[in-house]
């Protein structure tokens, strides 16, 4: 792949004797939208989970090798780590405390002390997320307050904050409305412009519309990985034709 971002080599996850990911190896190309797909349990979200190392948090062991941009994540600290690979998970995580504070959190911890350059930053990162028009008058409200899908746009908006190179999201549409998804997808596509974007989604019909490349796994493994016009069309593999059957019939 000519423009490679991340990288695995070798990559298992074992939870004790139990083993979730089996020898991963996968590259991911920088500025592009890769949709991980398979059916539940065939370890998509302990994959992302791998890649910025939050699995270890999770009590799972690595095997194998993650690189970013040709560095060895071993060797990144931890919070350096997740500065450059954020993720979103499958339910909105907003803090208790209000939606300007939410997004300026991070780069408060990361350092960041003037107000002006703050302010920029969440006004910015509100837009990129479509959702500046609609809170920019309710900044000091409590962001729990917001809808579901509101919540969800500024948990992808605060992840923007600290300018990560790669986004994981971990189902971020399963609990939305039609509306809410279309609103996300729009902002996925608009931001592989400056981003990498790497999504679990079992919204088979998602993968198609925003993807580049796509993803299938089963039992702990990759068992092809394409275009959506590849996977969806011409998938090479019985276990990928027979997933892709049943999810769409």
């Amino acid at each position: 792949m000519n423009n490679c971002i991340l990288k695995t080599e070798d990559l298992s996850v074992n939870y004790g004797r139990k083993q979730i990911l089996h020898h991963i190896n996968m590259e991911f190309e920088q500025n592009k939208i890769t949709a991980v797909i398979g059916p539940s349990g065939c370890g998509k979200s302990t994959l992302l989970k791998a890649l910025n190392r939050t699995v270890e948090e999770y009590g799972g062991k690595i095997n194998g090798k993650i690189f970013l941009s040709d560095e060895d994540t071993d060797d990144i600290p931890f919070n350096r780590l997740r500065k450059s690979i954020g993720m979103v998970f499958q339910t909105p995580v907003v803090f208790p405390f209000s939606i300007y504070k939410n997004m300026t959190y991070a780069p408060i911890y990361y350092g960041e002390k003037n107000k002006a350059k703050l302010n920029e930053i969440v006004t910015a990162n509100l837009i990129k997320s479509g959702l500046y028009n609609e809170v920019k008058d309710d900044l000091k409200m409590p962001a729990s307050r917001l809808s579901g899908g509101q919540q969800q746009r500024l948990a992808i908006a605060r992840c923007l904050t600290v300018n990560p190179k790669i986004i994981l999201l971990d189902e971020p549409c399963s609990a939305l409305d039609i509306r809410n998804t279309a609103h996300i997808e729009k902002m996925l596509r608009e931001l592989k412009d400056e981003y990498t974007v790497i999504i679990v989604t079992h919204n088979l019909a998602q993968a198609k519309r925003i993807a580049d490349f796509v993803i299938f796994m089963d039992e702990g493994k990759i068992v092809e990985t394409g275009t959506p016009g590849d996977i969806f069309n011409k998938p090479g593999d019985l276990r990928t034709k027979e997933y892709i059957k049943y999810m769409t019939d």
